[in-house]
Formats: structure tokens, sequence, C-alpha cells
């Protein structure tokens, strides 16, 4: 079941309220054990939660797809079968599968497709009729690494959300094209969710298939069904892009939050796609290029194999047809609201991880900081050397990491909000904390101010990775100010609320961003400036 408007909603809020009439009407001792263990509705069957210490209910590791195995592996997904037993959801259940790295935990297990509902301590809005906000968050690692349960949205649901954080196939059981796939034109459950023959973009459809869960679910734990923000950081805020621009998302979402997401605007043709995917099949041994042979390979040899840099979508007719870029310039995406930001610092964090942590540090001489910017802009090397001297920089890893974090990240960035703003609300920020704490990775021999995934320690809370300290006094008033901003625009469409500082929407003309910086966020006007985004303009133009 779909909920397509407001009077459904209410019929599903009076089955709500007639379970609470049962709850009152129990002994004592019951109700005190249910409200420990809450109990509540869902189309596939009854799901038991618990209740955090600090007061969040948490339904956790709720089955939403089938096991995407067998004949299953390298297709849309389907939706789980019923259950008729409680479900206990009371842990977080299998991620997905995924070689060890600093962004995610090591997994072997394609049985993977959950997703986790936190909310408040009582179901509702504030009355009949008044459902919470819903925020989905799809998070990030490349599309290859990554889990759900690394993101405690505690404080959000605090102010009154309700957040879904969800696992999707992620590296080469994700992001496979091949045309024995495209070849095929079974539809799995016949319902015509995704039209088949698709091929690659499964973890982007088992993002889609979760919104859907969301939509025909969250009801009966007391969402909105109609009032839905997706949002994602990294290859999760790519994922939301792609979500944009897929006709089949429409009237999935309502609002859209992406950070740090920019940096694959032009999405990679089916042909290339499924050229990359015809030599992985080789190298794994399936030289005959058969699915069945595909389909039948161990989950380790299909790790061993894939790239480990990461994935990114690949145009289909059926599911993408456009490459991103092309969709946002040309209106051709679903028209909502948008936060759209990146990070100061973002190449700080790929800068370590290439060479410092791996080969060492960006020789501090001409030659070696060129054979850097090389292996990052291939030919305009000496142009963008000329752009970022080596002397002005305290190392070659800064005046390395300054060019990547513009051309990849801030620039793109940039462009998408001039393409998006001339269609919808976008409201742009800067994450600008220079001192915020590494989550992820060792100190190298540079700061990593505010680099790539940096802002989600503000948001969230994050398991601990690496001995890293505590958010200052001025960071937590940051970190309180950027989650309301997040709900706030979840439930209103506006970031602004009472006490926090204004955030004004983008326009193009004057170039405004918010800064957010601590303790208190300000406007920025200076950003394209800072990052030089005319000057790598017109380098891509000319390539």
């Amino acid at each position: 079941m779909a909920f397509h408007n407001q009077r459904q909603i209410k019929l599903a809020v009076l089955l709500i309220l007639a379970a609470a009439v049962v709850f009152c009407s129990m002994p004592a001792d019951l109700q005190a054990q249910a409200a420990a263990n809450p109990l509540t509705f869902t189309f596939s069957g009854l799901v038991r939660g618990t209740v955090s210490s600090a007061g969040v209910r948490e339904f956790l590791g709720i089955p939403y797809a089938a096991a995407p195995v067998g004949n299953l592996r390298w297709r849309p997904p389907v939706p789980h079968a019923p259950w008729f037993q409680t479900l206990d959801a009371t842990q977080f259940a299998n991620h997905c599968p995924q070689t060890p790295s600093p962004f995610g935990i090591a997994s072997t297990t394609e049985d993977c497709l959950f997703l986790n509902v936190f909310t408040p301590e009582s179901n509702g809005g504030g009355g009949i009729g008044e459902p919470r906000p819903v925020m989905v968050w799809i998070h990030g690692g490349a599309l290859v690494d990554g889990e759900s349960n690394d993101y405690d949205p505690t404080a959000m649901v605090k102010d009154g959300v309700i957040v879904v954080t969800i696992n999707y196939r992620l590296g080469i059981l994700g992001f496979l094209a091949h045309p024995a796939f495209a070849a095929e034109k079974t539809d799995p459950d016949h319902d015509g969710d995704f039209a088949a023959g698709s091929a690659g973009d499964y973890g982007l459809m088992d993002q889609q298939l979760a919104l859907r869960w969301v939509r025909d679910n969250i009801v009966f734990f007391g969402g909105d069904p109609l009032n839905v923000t997706i949002f994602g950081e990294s290859a999760g805020g790519l994922s939301v892009f792609s979500q944009l621009a897929s006709p089949s998302a429409a009237n999935l979402f309502q609002k859209a939050i992406i950070e740090s997401g920019a940096y694959q605007q032009t999405t990679q043709t089916l042909a290339a796609a499924e050229a990359a995917g015809t030599a992985f099949a080789t190298a794994a041994g399936c030289s005959s290029q058969t699915a069945a042979c595909l389909r039948a390979l161990p989950v380790s040899t299909l790790l061993a194999n894939q790239n480990p840099a990461g994935y990114t979508p690949n145009i289909d007719s059926n599911f993408l047809p456009l490459s991103l870029g092309t969709a946002l310039a040309t209106g051709q995406f679903h028209h909502v609201p948008i936060i759209q930001g990146s990070n100061h610092d973002e190449w700080r964090l790929f800068t370590a991880l290439d060479f410092d942590l791996t080969i060492g540090p960006i020789g501090n001489n001409e030659a070696a900081y060129e054979a850097a910017l090389a292996s990052l802009v291939g030919p305009g090397a000496p142009i963008v050397a000329a752009e970022y001297p080596l002397a002005s920089f305290p190392s070659a890893d800064l005046a390395f990491a300054t060019a990547g974090t513009d051309v990849v990240f801030a620039c793109p960035a940039y462009g998408a909000d001039l393409s998006m703003s001339q269609f919808v609300p976008v409201s742009t920020y800067e994450f600008n904390d220079e001192n915020a704490p590494q989550d992820f990775l060792p100190p190298v021999t540079f700061p990593y101010g505010a680099a790539h995934a940096s802002e989600l320690q503000y948001l969230f809370n994050l398991p601990i990775t690496v001995p890293r300290p505590a958010l200052s006094a001025q960071q937590l008033q940051l970190s309180s100010s950027m989650q309301h901003y997040w709900t706030n625009f979840a439930k209103s469409g506006s970031p602004n609320g009472t006490g926090l500082p204004p955030w004004q929407e983008f326009n193009a003309i004057e170039g405004n961003f918010q800064s957010l910086i601590p303790p208190s966020p300000m406007q920025e006007t200076t950003f394209a400036t800072n990052h030089k985004c005319a000057f790598w303009g017109a380098l891509l133009a000319a390539q």
C-alpha cells in the first residue's frame, strides 16, 4: 500500500491509536514491558524494537528486500516476503560485502538489505494527523565501503524527526554493468518497479526500494510518508544526486540534502561501464561472459577482483537516463528543495590516503609536485602548478590537496548550485572548521583541517576508529546549529529556525554560501573566488 494523501495517512493513524487504546488497557507491568520493547506494524509483519538510554525508539535490522543471492544477484531488488512471527528488531543486521578499510567493516554476507528506524520515544508529531518528518540517510564510502549502523542519529531524532538508515549493495555486487545482465528481460517480482534489462546501478535501485518501504510503512512508526528528506555524504551524496535524476524515484521524497556528493557530475556511459564489467568478468574467471558463471562466483573472488578505488553509477536508459550534469542543467530532475555543500579541505583526506599513508609525502620540489598533479589532472599539470605555486604553500602535500579540493569537490558543487538554483530553492554551505577532529585516519605530516567527511561527527554520533579529541564547546555549538539546520529543513523546507544564525537561499548573482564555522555560522560570498572556479572552468573547457 502506498500513502498518496493525508486521508490515507489519517486512516493509518487510527490504527495506531487503536493500538494505543489496547496498550492503555494493559496492566502497568505489561505496559512497562511494552514501552521498553515497542511493537509496531509493518505491511510485512510485526516488529519489536528497543529504547536506547537516550530515550530513542530503535527498530534495527528490518529487511526491506529479499537477499540478493543466487539468481537475484545483479538483478533489481525484490521486496522481502512477509513474516508471520514478530521480528526481533533490537540488533543491527548484516551489512553488505566489502573488504576492511578505515571506512567500513569487512563482510562477505550478501543477505544485507536491511534498514533501521529511529523515532522519538513517543510516536506521532503532537496530535492526530500530525505525523513526524522523516529523514532517510544514505551512507558514503565510494560505493564500495560503509554500513548503516555507523550513524547514530540520536540528536536529530530528539529534535522531532524520524531517521531511517539503510544498507545497499556496494562495489562490484552493487555496480557491475555487463551485457549478459542487460540482455535479461525478466522483472523479478513482476511489479514493474524497475525496468527489466537494467544494467548496473543495482545499489541505487536498493536505495529506491528502501524509499518505497518508507513510503509504505513509516506511518506505523509515526512518520509522514509525504514529508521525506533523503540525505547522504560523499557516495551517499552522489546517490542523492542520482535519485534526484532517476525518473522512477518520483514522489518518493520531498527534500534532499547533499554533503560532498558533487564529485562525479559526468556519469559514465553504459558502454563504458559494460566494457569495465567485461574486463572484470575475464579477470574473475568468467571469460565465457555468461550471467550464470558470474552469479556462481564466490563473494571472496568478487571482492578480490573489484576496483578498490570505488564505483560510480552509469547511465541506463531505464533507470538513470541522463548524465547528472546534464539532468541538473536542463532541469530534468525532481524539483524539490535542496541543501548542498562541501568541506573546505576535502582533498586532504585523499592526499593522506594516496601519499602520506602509502608511499610517503609528495616531495617538496617542482618535479614531484607536477607528477602528483598529473595523476589528478593529466596534461594540465604544469598550468595547475602555475596557478597553485608550490612556494605559496607549507608543503607539496597541501598545495596538491588544495588543487584537488577545488577541482574535484568545490567547483563541481558550485556548478551544481548554479544549475539547480534555476529550478528549485537551494541552500548552499561550506563546512569550515579547520580544527575538526579527524575521524578515520591517523596523523600525517599536515593538518587535516575541514577534510572530507569531517562534518559527519557534527551531525551523528560516530564510532571511535582512531583516537580523537572530543568536540570543544564552540564545536558543540556548531554541531547543535547544524543538527537544527538539517532537521528544520526536513520539517519545513528551510534550514532557518528560532535561535539560529540566518541562512539565506543561494543566489547565483551573489554566490552566497553559509559558512559552517564554530561557534556561529555566517554568510560568505567569496566561495567561487577562493576555490578558483573560473580558472577550473576555463581549464576543463579547453581540455
